[in-house]
């Protein structure tokens, strides 16, 4: 990988304002959860995965699951970054007749290994990846991406005894934990807490992070590469609608478009945290 680490929290900003602006040319929603996972898909995407656009559909590739489909944008942006979508096809995002959808779509040709959306079925599919990639031929680690608020799907309570009884020590888990869902917080809905300890009592590692400091998610990532007995889950704390204040922590920003205005002032303060 030709990316430095120190470079990370710069491509997350330019992330930030490539979901922004198309989040606003497509009336679009979901803008709080693309923010709170930058930083975590920057860590995966530009310093981490064994992933090549030029070898698209290679055996031997990690595999990235996006569970929380509806935060595909940001995974779009990344994905364009790294060669895996054309402006062309980025063009077509959020349109009628277009390329890419609101939530995440099968399509190994854009990088994108699984359709979701529906929450609670890409840790089930990915433990049954890791499964392949531990016992069949082609040996790969599968990664998936998960919000909080999902965690009350109880199919994601199996996967995770599947997964620790199979000792899938290919498999890492990372739960976006901005602690805000659809409905509300998340500890008014269904608390989750201790979190850590609930998948640690269920057989798995599990590290506590900052989700936005890129290089301390990077730093947890290979450390799980060191454990051979057991998958890993990185609880990755963020902030809802991070980097621009007046969406941090609201959960008005899981469903609102900036306005023209709004969109101004984000830009604005997205460009001065340089």
């Amino acid at each position: 990988m030709n990316f430095e680490v120190k470079k990370l929290s710069e491509i997350a900003r330019e992330l930030r304002l490539d979901v922004l602006e198309r989040t606003y040319k497509t009336n679009s929603a979901h803008l709080g959860s693309c923010f709170s996972t930058v930083e975590i898909i920057t860590a995966l995407y530009f310093a981490h995965l064994k992933v090549d656009p030029n070898k698209k559909t290679d055996p031997e590739r990690d595999r990235f699951v996006l569970s929380k489909g509806h935060a595909c944008l940001s995974l779009y942006c990344a994905l364009n970054r790294r060669g895996f979508i054309s402006q062309e096809v980025m063009a077509g995002y959020g349109i009628d007749g277009g390329t890419l959808e609101h939530h995440s779509k099968f399509n190994l040709e854009y990088g994108i290994e699984l359709s979701t959306g529906s929450l609670g079925h890409g840790l089930p599919v990915s433990s049954g990846m890791a499964y392949m990639g531990k016992k069949g031929p082609n040996k790969f680690r599968v990664f998936t991406l998960l919000s909080d608020g999902e965690l009350n799907e109880g199919s994601n309570w199996e996967a995770i005894l599947f997964a620790a009884h199979h000792k899938l020590n290919n498999l890492v888990a990372i739960v976006d934990y901005n602690k805000i869902q659809a409905l509300g917080n998340v500890k008014d809905v269904i608390g989750l807490d201790p979190l850590a300890e609930k998948w640690q009592a269920f057989g798995w590692n599990a590290y506590e992070v900052d989700g936005h400091n890129p290089s301390e998610i990077v730093e947890h990532l290979k450390k799980a590469e060191s454990v051979l007995d057991r998958p890993t889950v990185l609880i990755a704390h963020t902030i809802k609608g991070k980097g621009v204040s007046f969406m941090e922590n609201k959960l008005l920003w899981h469903y609102r478009c900036p306005n023209e205005k709004e969109l101004a002032d984000a830009k604005a303060e997205l460009r001065a945290h340089v």
